[in-house]
């Protein structure tokens, strides 16, 4: 499931931006399909344009009935009716996800500890000072199983002592949920933490929900602003 909204806060519009030759939403499906991990690819939007754009590219799209304070809320509704075991979330402005990026985090629904896993989501390290401090990125400390204690946009944690030996861990936007959790999420009533941060996976912490972090040291390029659209183009161009 790609959840997207065409009125995005911090660049509006950005789906439908062009990214050498196709709009920045059908980049990012075309690069899930890509993976052929799942039975099922939909993008999931409230947009009359994104909708017809992805099947206009031969794709499938959901609308949404409802409006939604986010993506999990929007996926929530298309997925109640579909006969699913695990939903897989890819925000649509990531056009450069991969094979390589998804297989990690299906994996751990069969690893050892995978009936304590509500979800499991993507963490990769950061080492530039301009990225740690950096309000779009979203930064994640975990306990000794890589198991998510919190989120936030402020640097995380606070370095006081520099020979602590810690890692800054960015959190890419790929969540794998069981069916029962998405659900569950859209039942929940909205933190104040959440609200704070805008940060819709602190919902789940706050209601005792696992999130289990999968390492990855892959280049995570989303696409926030103009500027992070122009080096998507640049990469487009250059491959």
């Amino acid at each position: 499931m790609i959840p997207a909204r065409y009125a995005a806060s911090r660049f509006p519009g950005k789906m439908m931006k062009d990214l050498a030759g196709k709009p920045v939403i059908v980049r990012t499906y075309e690069s899930v399909v890509a993976t052929k991990l799942f039975d099922e690819v939909y993008v999931v939007t409230d947009s009359d344009v994104i909708y017809n754009t992805i099947e206009a590219e031969g794709g499938k799209a959901i609308m949404s009935v409802k409006e939604h304070e986010c993506g999990s809320d929007r996926i929530a509704e298309a997925v109640a009716s579909l006969d699913v075991d695990v939903v897989v979330n890819v925000q649509g402005d990531e056009p450069f996800t991969s094979r390589e990026d998804l297989a990690p985090v299906l994996d751990v629904f069969y690893g050892d500890d995978a009936a304590q896993i509500d979800l499991a989501s993507v963490m990769m390290p950061m080492k530039e000072e301009q990225e740690i401090v950096n309000p779009n990125n979203v930064k994640v400390i975990v306990d000794n199983f890589d198991f998510a204690l919190y989120f936030s946009r402020s640097p995380l944690p606070y370095v006081r002592d520099n020979e602590a030996g810690i890692i800054t861990y960015k959190h890419k936007g790929i969540y794998a949920f069981r069916k029962q959790a998405i659900l569950d999420f859209a039942s929940m009533h909205m933190t104040p933490l959440e609200k704070a941060e805008k940060i819709e996976c602190i919902r789940f912490l706050e209601y005792g929900k696992k999130i289990k972090m999968v390492r990855s040291s892959r280049l995570a390029i989303g696409i926030d602003t103009p500027e992070d659209l122009e080096k998507a183009i640049k990469i487009y161009l250059n491959n």
